[in-house]
């Protein structure tokens, strides 16, 4: 009896049919969870800095930007934007894993170096903290005067 009993126990371990087998790989893990949107803005010496919006989410990159063109950034007096006030913050924004395409409603002559840089790294954060590659670069494209090629935010390694 006790033959039948070892017999029928090994029968069943051996007879479920699930391997043994370790991790499967599944990408990086989302981190869209956010309590609200970084914004960068110029500071004193000349330096971007982060400014977070305390949206309660993440939100979308074309969002995250129509709030850096609407202007300053919230209780820091010492940072200012380099990009020119426009009644128009609506971005046309495509993505792709590796490059993030945004349509501004800005002449290029209306925003600077330091400003082409503020909206890469708020479009670069959203971007990353979507799921994003960390290889992602952003072409920005402009109503008149050209555009910059590719390129990614000096803060974001």
């Amino acid at each position: 009896m006790k033959l039948i009993r070892s017999l029928a126990v090994c029968l069943l371990l051996a007879g479920c049919g699930v391997r043994p087998d370790g991790p499967t790989p599944g990408g990086d893990a989302p981190t869209g969870v956010s309590p609200g949107v970084t914004l960068y803005f110029v500071d004193n010496q000349e330096r971007l800095q982060p400014d977070e919006r305390k949206t309660g989410r993440l939100g979308s990159i074309a969002e995250a930007l129509a709030l850096l063109l609407t202007g300053f950034p919230r209780d820091a007096p010492d940072r200012h934007t380099e990009i020119a006030r426009s009644p128009v913050t609506q971005v046309t924004v495509t993505t792709e894993p590796e490059l993030v395409q945004l349509v501004l409603p800005l002449d290029r002559k209306e925003v600077t170096q330091l400003g082409i840089d503020q909206i890469t790294c708020t479009a670069l954060g959203v971007h990353l903290q979507g799921g994003g590659p960390r290889t992602a670069k952003v072409l920005l494209r402009f109503t008149h005067g050209g555009s910059p090629e590719p390129r990614t935010c000096p803060l974001i390694k």
